[in-house]
């Protein structure tokens, strides 16, 4: 399989838990023999603002921006990365699904409106941290973050086989709950993304 591993996570030291998060993805999917494609947003300066050319149906794309709709489009796994930061991913993230996840490409409008969704049959894990206890962020946010990703990006261009896995507190974690929380990852990924026959 190819799997695209994005990670959105402002850290120039790389010493984040999103970044051993992303770097045991990496690991797992490459050990169970798939190639991976990964990108770290923030590492590559990725440019989050939509121009106004490209909101045009048929506008001109960056070319920086078309390679990772091929990517994107070519690839058979999915694994997205970022802490939670206000009940969202990190703004490079969203823009990064802004310029992306682009009409006529990832989806389309079908008769009626219809909705066309082109990643059906790949298969998305996001991995995401935050430090709202999982009773409160249930209890007064209902966890917007899972909606949105299982519905609204990835439901929306007909992404079906989806889970996403949160970890937290961060700030309350001890180095022993991070070492177990990675393993977990490793875990699910392996679980999402087998090894093939």
């Amino acid at each position: 399989m190819k799997v695209l591993v994005v990670i959105g996570h402002q850290n120039p030291k790389h010493d984040s838990f999103c970044h051993a998060l992303a770097g045991a993805a990496v690991e797992t999917l490459r050990a169970e023999g798939h190639e991976v494609i990964y990108h770290d947003l923030y590492d590559e300066s990725f440019d989050a603002i939509l121009p106004h050319g490209e909101v045009l149906k048929g506008g001109e794309v960056d070319p920086v921006v078309q390679r990772h709709i091929d990517e994107l489009r070519s690839a058979d796994g999915i694994v997205v990365v970022h802490p939670n930061w206000w009940a969202q991913p990190p703004a490079i993230l969203k823009g990064w699904i802004d310029r992306v996840f682009r009409q006529g490409l990832i989806y389309a409008f079908g008769p009626g409106g219809t909705i066309i969704g082109h990643l059906a049959g790949k298969t998305a894990l996001v991995l995401s941290t935050s430090n709202t206890p999982r009773e409160a962020e249930l209890q007064l946010y209902g966890d917007p973050l899972e909606n949105w990703w299982r519905t609204c990006v990835f439901g929306f261009c007909g992404l079906t086989n989806f889970r996403r896995r949160n970890f937290e507190s961060i700030v309350m974690s001890s180095a022993e709950q991070r070492q177990g929380w990675l393993e977990t990852a490793r875990e699910i990924v392996r679980e999402m993304f087998p090894r093939a026959a």
